[in-house]
């Protein structure tokens, strides 16, 4: 499962929000703060690996305006509101309207770490929903780009899928025609650099070096023999030339 162990405690007054903060942090990972709903926003994104708890009065933006900003930025992000006893009504709307849950003050502390634990639990669960369906999509996409139903090309697929978003240098190597630039598109493809132009390289220049942000994750080709050394922790090296076999 995927961690998503992050809360944000936003609440613009500082002796509550540190007060939160405290009785947060015996569940574990990492407390953030901000004091407004605006400030708040500024810590989020999609795929935020965690929960939002929020102040529903707060000045500049409250809680409610920051759940219907919230929900655009990441529908499915949950936020648990925190109300005055005058509030409950105007909570039980935001719910309605995609809030997580609410809690009133005064509250009790272990009835706000279980909500939390579970607002935590539920994201860990969109978040590999949402990692399963894009590795699926990929690997769909690159038996597409990958013809073969070999072990060595199954092997080569799972390689291309694990380094594809990281940033390890990768070095393809083999000979001429296994589709050593195939591999490099699809890694480019697949790298969160892909809105960058593929850059080819040029016909009989082996193991070029090119920017990362041209070829998505420092990509070179060339021949094996053009393989001297290779840091393990930095550099992947990956042969499609199992694919003119299959």
């Amino acid at each position: 499962m995927m961690s998503a162990s992050t809360i944000l405690v936003v609440d613009d007054d500082p002796t509550n929000r540190d007060l939160m903060a405290q009785q947060l942090a015996e569940i574990g990972g990492e407390i953030l703060s901000a004091a407004d709903g605006k400030a708040a926003l500024e810590r989020l994104r999609a795929g935020f690996p965690g929960a939002v708890i929020a102040d529903v009065k707060m000045p500049r933006m409250d809680g409610i305006e920051l759940l219907r900003h919230a929900r655009e930025i990441d529908a499915d992000l949950p936020v648990i509101l925190v109300t005055g006893h005058g509030d409950i009504a105007m909570a039980v709307q935001a719910m309605r309207d995609g809030a997580y849950d609410f809690i009133e003050r005064p509250y009790d502390v272990e009835r706000l770490r279980t909500m939390a634990a579970r607002a935590l639990q539920a994201r860990a669960l969109v978040l590999d929903n949402r990692a399963l369906r894009a590795e699926l999509q990929a690997q769909s996409g690159l038996e597409a780009r990958l013809l073969g139903t070999s072990a060595a090309m199954d092997e080569l697929r799972r390689t291309i899928l694990a380094v594809a978003d990281t940033s390890a240098n990768v070095l393809i190597f083999g000979e001429t025609g296994t589709g050593k630039e195939l591999v490099a598109r699809s890694l480019h493809a697949l790298s969160r650099r892909n809105r960058h132009r593929f850059v080819r390289a040029v016909h009989g220049v082996p193991a070029v070096q090119y920017p990362p942000a041209a070829c998505g994750n420092g990509v070179r080709v060339g021949k094996a023999s053009h393989q001297k050394r290779a840091d393990a922790h930095q550099q992947v090296s990956i042969s499609p030339s199992a694919q003119s076999r299959d």
